[in-house]
């Protein structure tokens, strides 16, 4: 019986309207959240850490098997405003085993996945979505975390027996970005 196991490696970036690579200023006077843990005129922070690689070992049969792994997003902001969480492949939504291409599921809303496919939730579920090139929102908070704010993103796949063992590999983007409105 084969075993494939399953590498994501995943990237994460910061991305600030004002063109700062890990700092916006506060909100201008009257924008602000009274009381919120943010000193005022001085700058707030965005920082987004990942869990890691992951890995998913799986035994595959002839009419598939599901197996799951999960990614922890962490983000630490003191805007005011809060931040957005989204998540896209890198450059591509196959996962590649040295030419052995896993593509991303079709699913546009969560569902099952379909055999020799992938995807991923926020919901914890059995129920995935496919990867896109795009940003893809997958979190939204309207206030400041400075303790931390965490996102864990289920990562599934659906294989049989009619792909090659080995590793199957995908990169994933995690971007956070400041709230503006």
């Amino acid at each position: 019986m084969k075993k494939t196991i399953l590498i994501f490696a995943f990237y994460s970036t910061l991305f600030s309207s004002l063109t700062l690579p890990t700092a916006c200023f506060a909100q201008p006077y009257g924008k602000g959240v009274y009381g919120a843990n943010v000193p005022y005129g001085n700058l707030t922070s965005l920082s987004i850490a990942t869990s890691g690689n992951i890995s998913i070992p799986i035994t595959p049969t002839t009419s598939g098997t599901l197996a799951t792994g999960n990614s922890v997003v962490t983000v630490t902001s003191t805007d005011v405003m809060g931040y957005k969480l989204y998540v896209r492949a890198l450059n591509n939504t196959n996962m590649n085993n040295l030419g052995a291409l896993l593509p991303a599921s079709g699913n546009s809303t969560p569902a099952s996945l379909a055999i020799n496919t992938w995807g991923y939730n926020t919901d914890a579920s059995n129920n995935f979505v496919g990867i896109t090139l795009n940003d893809i929102l997958i979190r939204a908070v309207s206030t400041p975390v400075s303790a931390g704010d965490i996102t864990t993103v289920k990562y599934g796949i659906n294989i049989n027996l009619a792909k090659p063992a080995g590793d199957y590999v995908a990169s994933i983007v995690y971007t956070a970005v400041p709230q503006t409105d």
